[in-house]
Protein backbone atom coordinates (compact mmCIF):
# COMPACT_ATOMS: atom_id res chain seq x y z
CA UNK A 1 0.00 0.00 0.00
CA UNK A 2 1.31 3.40 -0.81
CA UNK A 3 2.28 5.84 1.95
CA UNK A 4 -0.25 8.53 1.04
CA UNK A 5 -3.16 6.06 1.17
CA UNK A 6 -1.91 4.64 4.47
CA UNK A 7 -1.69 8.12 6.00
CA UNK A 8 -5.16 9.01 4.70
CA UNK A 9 -6.64 5.85 6.23
CA UNK A 10 -5.03 6.59 9.61
CA UNK A 11 -6.33 10.17 9.48
CA UNK A 12 -9.84 8.99 8.55
CA UNK A 13 -9.87 6.48 11.40
CA UNK A 14 -8.80 9.17 13.86
CA UNK A 15 -11.57 11.48 12.61
CA UNK A 16 -14.16 8.70 12.92
CA UNK A 17 -12.97 7.92 16.46
CA UNK A 18 -13.33 11.57 17.48
CA UNK A 19 -16.77 11.78 15.86
CA UNK A 20 -17.88 8.61 17.65
CA UNK A 21 -16.70 9.99 21.00
CA UNK A 22 -18.58 13.24 20.44
CA UNK A 23 -21.71 11.34 19.44
CA UNK A 24 -21.41 9.20 22.60
CA UNK A 25 -21.37 12.38 24.65
CA UNK A 26 -24.54 13.50 22.86
CA UNK A 27 -26.18 10.13 23.60
CA UNK A 28 -25.40 10.51 27.29
CA UNK A 29 -26.39 14.14 27.79
CA UNK A 30 -28.68 14.87 24.86
CA UNK A 31 -31.41 17.32 25.83
CA UNK A 32 -34.14 15.40 23.98
CA UNK A 33 -34.79 11.85 22.86
CA UNK A 34 -34.59 12.91 19.22
CA UNK A 35 -31.03 14.13 19.78
CA UNK A 36 -30.13 10.77 21.26
CA UNK A 37 -31.56 8.92 18.24
CA UNK A 38 -29.56 11.10 15.84
CA UNK A 39 -26.43 10.54 17.92
CA UNK A 40 -27.09 6.79 17.79
CA UNK A 41 -27.36 7.01 13.99
CA UNK A 42 -24.08 8.90 13.88
CA UNK A 43 -22.39 6.31 16.09
CA UNK A 44 -23.37 3.34 13.99
CA UNK A 45 -22.41 5.08 10.76
CA UNK A 46 -19.02 6.04 12.21
CA UNK A 47 -18.51 2.48 13.45
CA UNK A 48 -19.36 1.11 10.04
CA UNK A 49 -16.98 3.51 8.31
CA UNK A 50 -14.21 2.71 10.81
CA UNK A 51 -14.56 -0.97 9.98
CA UNK A 52 -14.41 -0.19 6.27
CA UNK A 53 -11.20 1.76 6.79
CA UNK A 54 -9.78 -1.10 8.83
CA UNK A 55 -10.72 -3.52 6.04
CA UNK A 56 -8.97 -1.35 3.48
CA UNK A 57 -5.86 -1.16 5.63
CA UNK A 58 -5.64 -4.89 6.32
CA UNK A 59 -6.95 -6.07 2.91
CA UNK A 60 -9.38 -8.47 4.57
CA UNK A 61 -12.94 -9.00 3.41
CA UNK A 62 -14.18 -9.99 6.89
CA UNK A 63 -14.32 -6.35 7.95
CA UNK A 64 -16.57 -5.50 5.02
CA UNK A 65 -19.03 -8.21 6.08
CA UNK A 66 -19.04 -6.88 9.64
CA UNK A 67 -19.64 -3.35 8.35
CA UNK A 68 -22.62 -4.61 6.36
CA UNK A 69 -24.09 -6.23 9.47
CA UNK A 70 -23.60 -3.03 11.47
CA UNK A 71 -25.38 -1.08 8.73
CA UNK A 72 -28.33 -3.50 8.71
CA UNK A 73 -28.75 -3.61 12.48
CA UNK A 74 -28.19 0.11 12.83
CA UNK A 75 -30.89 0.89 10.29
CA UNK A 76 -33.34 -1.49 11.98
CA UNK A 77 -32.54 0.08 15.36
CA UNK A 78 -33.03 3.58 14.00
CA UNK A 79 -36.39 2.68 12.52
CA UNK A 80 -37.50 1.06 15.78
CA UNK A 81 -36.41 4.06 17.86
CA UNK A 82 -38.10 6.51 15.50
CA UNK A 83 -41.32 4.51 15.58
CA UNK A 84 -41.17 4.33 19.36
CA UNK A 85 -40.70 8.09 19.63
CA UNK A 86 -43.52 8.74 17.16
CA UNK A 87 -46.16 6.36 18.51
CA UNK A 88 -44.94 5.20 21.91
CA UNK A 89 -44.72 1.54 20.89
CA UNK A 90 -42.70 -0.46 18.41
CA UNK A 91 -45.04 -3.39 17.74
CA UNK A 92 -48.62 -2.42 17.01
CA UNK A 93 -51.39 -4.63 18.40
Amino acid sequence: MNAVLDTAIWFAQACFAIATALAAIRVIQGPAAQDRVLAFDTMYINGMLSLLMLGMRSSSSAYFDMALLIALFGFAGSVALAKFLLRGEVIEP
